[in-house]
C-alpha cells in the first residue's frame, strides 16, 4: 500500500474503547484514499512492542494518539484495508525519449510498451 492508493475497508469491526478514542472511523465497503503509510504499533495499551503497518486516510481525521509521544494522530492497520487494483499516478516522467549519439537521427522513441496496442 502506498500513498494516494485507494483502499476499501474489509473490517470494521472495533472495540469500544477504539470508538471512544477515535472521531472517524472506516465503514466496511466503503473506498478511502491513503493520506500517509507509517510504522504503528501492534497494541495500543502499554504502547506494544510490536510494529504493524498503519494507515491514514484521507476521508477520515482523528485526534491525536495519546499513548504515542509524538501525539501523531491515530490511524489504522493497513490489515482493515483491500487495495484497489488501480494506483496513484506516478510522478510525472517524460514518456517520450531522445536518442542522443554519433550519427544519431533526431527522433523520438516511445519506451517499450508505451503507445502499443
Amino acid at each position: 500500500m502506498v500513498k494516494g492508493q485507494k483502499v476499501v475497508c474489509t473490517n470494521d469491526t472495533f472495540p469500544a474503547f477504539i470508538r471512544a478514542l477515535y472521531k472517524e472511523l472506516p465503514v466496511k465497503g466503503n473506498t478511502y484514499t491513503i493520506r500517509e503509510v507509517f510504522l504503528g504499533r501492534e497494541k495500543v495499551v502499554k504502547g506494544g512492542d510490536t510494529a504493524t503497518v498503519g494507515l491514514l486516510l484521507h476521508e477520515l481525521k482523528n485526534p491525536p494518539d495519546p499513548f504515542h509521544q509524538g501525539k501523531q494522530e491515530l490511524g489504522f492497520t493497513s490489515e482493515r484495508f483491500a487495495p484497489l487494483d488501480e494506483l496513484p499516478p506516478a510522478e510525472e516522467e517524460d514518456e517520450a525519449f531522445e536518442l542522443v549519439g554519433a550519427g544519431a537521427k533526431k527522433e523520438k522513441y516511445l519506451p517499450f510498451g508505451v503507445g502499443d496496442n
